[in-house]
């Protein structure tokens, strides 16, 4: 077994549905189900002996204490983090508790049991940390895209939450020995993603008729990777990764934003046409930027192709088809997670025309 936490958002729920199809072995999911977790998510494994899901707080160190004593994991990936660049702008008090000091609690609660831990058993437990390409702050368009190396130079209270859950990951390692991994991944993409993030937001808000909201000038580059691909990568660090060392994951798709939204929409006037033959193109409204928004990231993966032989499988083509199918198919998912909070959060953040 393995325990999962954050299990029950979008990355962690396509991780565990994707762990489980591939015969990795039996999950435990450990997951607060925050707004952004849904166990909708992990219906189809319903009933599924393979899954056996807590509802919980990273930062709850005894429940923490108790779940790896009786489940005995061999492994420990972590995805549970507060992760929207916009609201740790208006909340960042959220993002240092979950982020840091959840982290923290975890690592605690991780350090005592693998210390209890003997033989092959000790020797063969692994600790993987998911962060983030944001850690490593901006690119300019002419900078190389950020390798391993890279210092932090985190500009957003989210992404400094991030980089300091990478630093105790390192530290835990180095002081006490703890068998770390780190991924850093780029910007991912695909089903179940929660739709405050832009291109679920673009296709939901294309096919209710509302404003496409594009920050700014729409020029801010990022790499994307698909989920799928995403999973894969962190299958093979746990698998074959050298403790203590850290791999970015990304997609090698570099794209600006606005063209990421002029190609959902195209692929929406052909999947699902306007009933006035208009293209959605004409939703596109420019809205006033974020504050301190990143211009640029981008992801060189070289060094996880060149030590573990993973490199992504999806085109930006295919995946973002793959996508936008997806969620014309799962309209009933997108309806219940809507919530009178969702509604508030996006009038509230979007508000402001340019």
């Amino acid at each position: 077994m393995i325990l999962v936490s954050g299990g029950a958002g979008f990355i962690g729920s396509n991780f565990v549905l994707d762990w489980i199809a591939a015969g990795g072995g039996p999950v435990l999911n450990l997951d607060k189900l925050t707004y952004a977790g849904n166990l909708e998510n992990l219906r189809s494994l319903q009933g599924d002996a393979r899954h056996v899901f807590v509802q919980g707080d990273i930062g709850d160190q005894k429940l923490v204490g108790e779940l790896l004593a009786r489940h005995q994991p061999r492994a420990v990936v972590n995805f549970a983090a507060e992760s929207h660049v916009d609201r740790s702008i208006h909340a960042p008090g959220t993002f240092i508790e979950t982020n840091v000091v959840g982290t923290f609690r975890l690592l605690e609660e991780v350090r005592a049991y693998w210390s209890g831990l003997e033989g092959a058993a000790k020797q063969d437990f692994r600790f993987l940390h998911v962060s983030t390409d944001e850690v490593y702050g901006s690119l300019s368009a002419a900078d190389p895209a950020f390798t391993e190396q890279n210092k932090y130079e985190p500009n957003s209270p989210y992404s400094a939450s991030k980089a300091a859950s990478d630093h105790l990951v390192r530290a835990y390692h180095h002081t006490y020995g703890l068998p770390v991994l780190t991924t850093n991944c780029s910007n991912n993409y695909g089903p179940y993603h929660f739709p405050e993030k832009l291109i679920p937001l673009m296709i939901v808000n294309a096919l209710a008729g509302k404003p496409l909201p594009v920050y700014g000038d729409g020029q801010q580059i990022r790499d994307w990777l698909y989920v799928g691909d995403h999973c894969s990568a962190i299958r093979r660090v746990l698998q074959a990764g050298r403790v203590g060392e850290v791999y970015n994951v990304g997609g090698w798709n570099e794209k600006p934003n606005i063209e990421i939204v002029q190609t959902i929409c195209g692929l929406l006037d052909q999947l699902q046409p306007r009933a006035d033959g208009a293209s959605y193109a004409g939703q596109i409204t420019y809205v006033k930027d974020r504050p301190g928004h990143d211009r640029r990231y981008a992801i060189d993966a070289r060094k996880i192709e060149r030590e573990l032989g993973w490199k992504p499988q999806e085109t930006f083509d295919t995946g973002i088809r793959k996508t936008v199918q997806w969620y014309l198919a799962h309209g009933d998912w997108v309806q219940r997670v809507q919530s009178g909070a969702y509604r508030e959060w996006i009038a509230t953040q979007y508000a402001q025309a340019a």
